[in-house]
């Protein structure tokens, strides 16, 4: 599996910070993800969460658009070592 500093994915810990910031649970987020045709359940954000998971283009646009947060938040996860 391709990881990057030992992580899946690099992203998890925004998406989390932005899903608590909108009052909003993983069982929230999942549904509207699946309200877009996106099979993500509660379990998989949370994975997403702790970076133990593969994060696809397609999902990490959706949860962006979902959540509100632009590309520039995401920047800097990669200057992270």
């Amino acid at each position: 599996m391709r990881k990057f500093n030992g992580k899946s994915n690099i992203s998890g810990s925004i998406i989390e910070k932005y899903r608590e910031l909108r009052n909003m649970s993983r069982e929230d987020l999942a549904e509207k993800l699946q309200l877009l045709g996106l099979n993500i359940d509660r379990v998989t954000i949370y994975r997403i969460e702790q970076n133990s998971v593969i994060l696809k283009d397609f999902e990490l646009i959706a949860i962006c658009e979902i959540l509100n947060i632009g590309l520039d938040q995401l920047k800097p996860l990669l200057k992270q070592k």
